[in-house]
């Protein structure tokens, strides 16, 4: 199955949109290193995290 496509396509459908976020959001992170994922209770609903590290430049200075 292709990472753009639809489980339920028809026009009856619970639900809009074109189905590309979650794809484009797990390309976008890996690209960056990080990782996706999903937390789901029943009846609850599910959630979809990513966490994406943050690299520190060592040549920057902070001062407050």
């Amino acid at each position: 199955m292709s990472a753009f496509t639809q489980l339920d396509s028809g026009i009856n459908r619970s639900y809009g949109g074109t189905g590309l976020g979650l794809a484009l959001v797990k390309r976008f992170v890996e690209m960056h290193s990080g990782k996706t994922w999903a937390e789901s209770e029943l009846g609850k609903g599910s959630a979809f995290i990513f966490e994406i590290p943050l690299k520190t430049n060592s040549n920057c200075s902070y001062q407050q």
